[in-house]
């Protein structure tokens, strides 16, 4: 799966959790949804690092093949 519809899939489960958690009534409810929304939102930033990580690194041997050029 492309990583970017996995992103896009992510936040558009994270914008569900948050609704749903904000229709919660019982504490029970609230904390389940905290916990999902917390789950969610690292994996969505375990994917923005993976992404800052790969262009930190691109970037990197663009600028090694300027300087042996």
């Amino acid at each position: 799966m492309d990583p970017e519809q996995v992103i896009e899939n992510l936040l558009k489960e994270l914008d569900k959790s948050l609704k749903a958690m904000g229709k919660a009534k019982t504490i029970e409810e609230k904390e389940t949804y905290s916990r999902i929304v917390k789950n969610i939102a690292e994996s969505v930033g375990v994917f923005f690092n993976a992404i800052n990580d790969m262009m930190a690194y691109s970037s990197d041997d663009m600028d090694m093949d300027i300087d042996e050029g």
